[in-house]
């Protein structure tokens, strides 16, 4: 497919898409929105996919929403608009990444404001030395969306999920690895190739077996039952006992050799 907002390839199993309004810092748009959960969506049901990368191109990830596009929605019907975008942006955006193929972000330069919100409900963060990452809403007098108020405070804390958010302050890539809020900090030119080898390791695991994984990890992070925790994963496990992957994984034991899986 032909983007205007983004660019794609695929690596092997691994599909890559770049943010790619440069000049504007990758600027979020409500087009690069749909392009990307297009795209995202394209993979997921592409068998020849089994993880994706999401980076940015020029000297940011991504700044944060375009402003015109805010002065255009005060300038209409901003009760109206503001309801639309919500709906079409912030819940379908973090759902579909939290049932997606594993998708890690590749973080460099800044990450602001949705250019970080964009990034919590991804299952890994990697961020290069240059990054500086800020939840900026309150300096724009707006509330963090995209669900971010509850996967922040997951992946940091509540009290640093406190701070980031009233301070609005940018948060250096040191600290944000410190915290919790990436997985790692590479020079900035292994950032992609750091993050296209974890790609690559996800891609390679059997994939219905990895979303089910995924969705056991989304469903429980949260559920006070441990009766039900284990309940979805008896449920989950019963199913992926009769996936051809794990007749390969027997096999391969049996043989001594490594499985492979994703055929």
């Amino acid at each position: 497919m032909t983007y205007e907002q983004i660019l794609t390839e695929t690596v092997g199993r691994v599909g890559v898409i770049r943010l790619n309004r440069p000049e504007k810092l990758n600027a979020w748009t409500d087009q690069m929105a749909s392009e990307m959960a297009e795209q995202i969506q394209a993979w997921n049901d592409d068998d020849g996919i089994g993880a994706i990368v999401i980076a940015g191109e020029g000297r940011a990830f991504c700044a944060g929403a375009d402003l015109q596009g805010f002065n255009q929605r005060l300038a209409d019907d901003p009760e109206a608009q503001n309801r639309d975008r919500g709906m079409r942006v912030g819940t379908n955006w973090t759902r579909l990444i939290r049932e997606s193929k594993p998708v890690i972000a590749a973080i460099h330069g800044y990450a602001v404001g949705v250019g970080l919100t964009l990034a919590l409900p991804c299952d890994v963060r990697y961020a290069a030395e240059d990054t500086r990452l800020s939840i900026r809403f309150v300096k724009v007098g707006l509330v963090p969306e995209l669900g971010s108020t509850r996967l922040l405070a997951q992946l940091v804390g509540l009290g640093h999920a406190t701070d980031i958010c009233l301070s609005g302050r940018m948060v250096p890539a040191d600290e944000a690895y410190r915290i919790g809020l990436v997985s790692a900090v590479v020079p900035k030119e292994d950032l992609f190739a750091t993050a296209l080898a974890k790609a690559e390791e996800y891609a390679n695991n059997p994939t219905a077996v990895v979303r089910k994984i995924k969705t056991l990890l989304n469903d429980n992070v949260t559920e006070p039952n441990l009766d039900r925790v284990m309940e979805r994963e008896g449920a989950r496990d019963r199913e992926s006992r009769r996936l051809p992957s794990h007749a390969e994984a027997v096999t391969a034991f049996l043989e001594k050799r490594e499985p492979v899986f994703n055929q």
